[in-house]
C-alpha cells in the first residue's frame, strides 16, 4: 500500500491547537538525558549516531518493514551501563491521539517508507529499568497522515477512509530491561511541524504525560531530498527553529529529544532513545 504520487496537504495545525485549546504543560512525564559507558549508538560507517552517517540515499532501504530482512543481527543499542539520567519536561500530545491500544510490535499495516527498528528504554530518575510499563506510539505515515478515530480528522487525516486504519499505531510493554521495540517507517511531514514520533508511558494506575521524539535535521533533509519513499513530498516547511513544541526547549537540551540512529546491513534504520520518568 503505497502514497509515493500523493502530495501533502498543508494543514495550519497552530491555528488549531490554539482554537482547541490543546498547549504544552508542564507533566509528570519527562524525556531522559541519559550519559552511559558509549555515549553514543556507533553507525554502520563508524561515525557518532545523532548526525548524519554519510549513508547515500540509496543505502537506506525503501518499501516498508518487509526490507527488515537482516534482523538477528541488529545490535542492541542499550549494550552500555546507562549512568547519568537527567530530566526534562514532557510536551503535548496534540489532537491525533486515539483510544484505541494495539499491542503489536509492527506497527506499519504493510506502508511504505524506510523502515526503522524503534527502540526505547524507560527508566527511573536513578536509571533503573522499568518492567512492565506500556509504552504507546503514533506517528504519520510517509505522506504525512495519521490514522484511526481522533478527536479532530478533518486535521489529522489527510484521506478520511483512514479512520477505519491504524497504521503507525501501537503499544508494548517493557522487558525486565525496561526494553520495548517497534517496526515502523520514518515519518512523514505536514505544515506547522518538524518530523516527530509521539508516545506515552504508563505503569500501574499512573500515567504519564506523552511526548515527543524527533530526528537530527540533516538526516530529515537528506531523506525528503533523495529517498524514492519520500521526496515527492519535498522538505519538511518546519524546522526545529519554528516548530511550536522544540522551539519551547532550550537549544542546549535538544538534544534530549532527538534519537541517536544508525544504518543496519538491510538498509534499515535503528532509532533508539533511554526515556526517564518520574511519578
Amino acid at each position: 500500500m503505497g502514497m509515493r504520487n500523493v502530495k501533502p496537504r498543508h494543514l495550519d495545525r497552530r491555528q488549531l491547537l490554539r482554537a482547541i485549546g490543546f498547549g504544552i504543560a508542564a507533566t509528570p512525564f519527562v524525556i531522559g538525558a541519559c550519559t552511559d559507558a558509549a555515549a553514543e549508538m556507533v553507525d554502520a560507517n563508524g561515525s557518532g549516531s545523532g548526525s548524519s552517517d554519510g549513508s547515500l540515499p540509496s543505502d537506506w532501504a525503501n518499501g516498508g518493514t518487509v526490507s527488515m530482512t537482516d534482523k538477528a543481527s541488529y545490535p542492541d543499542p542499550f549494550a552500555a551501563a546507562t549512568t547519568t539520567c537527567a530530566i526534562v519536561a514532557g510536551v503535548t500530545e496534540g489532537p491525533c491521539t486515539t483510544t484505541t491500544t494495539l499491542d503489536r510490535e509492527d506497527i506499519s499495516e504493510g506502508w511504505t517508507g524506510l523502515p526503522v527498528r524503534l527502540a526505547l528504554k524507560i527508566v527511573d530518575a536513578s536509571c533503573a529499568p522499568i518492567a512492565g510499563a506500556v509504552v504507546k506510539i503514533w506517528a504519520t505515515n510517509n505522506a504525512g497522515s495519521y490514522s484511526g478515530q481522533t478527536p479532530n480528522n478533518g486535521m489529522c487525516l489527510k484521506d478520511q477512509s483512514y479512520s477505519s486504519m491504524n497504521f503507525m499505531r501501537g503499544a508494548r510493554t517493557t522487558n525486565a530491561d525496561g526494553v520495548v521495540y517497534f517496526d515502523t517507517c520514518f515519518p512523514g511531514w505536514y505544515r506547522g511541524r518538524a518530523v516527530h514520533i509521539h508516545f506515552q508511558v504508563s505503569s500501574g494506575n499512573t500515567t504519564y504525560k506523552v511526548s515527543q521524539l524527533f530526528f537530527p535535521e540533516d538526516l530529515t533533509a537528506s531523506i525528503f531530498s533523495d529517498h524514492v519513499d519520500y521526496k515527492s513530498f519535498g522538505q519538511p516547511d518546519t524546522t526545529f527553529a519554528n516548530d511550536n513544541v522544540m522551539s519551547t526547549i532550550p537549544s542546549a537540551s535538544r538534544a534530549q529529544n532527538i534519537v541517536e540512529y544508525a544504518r543496519m546491513t538491510d538498509g534499515a534504520m535503528l532509532a533508539s532513545k533511554v526515556v526517564t520518568v518520574k511519578s
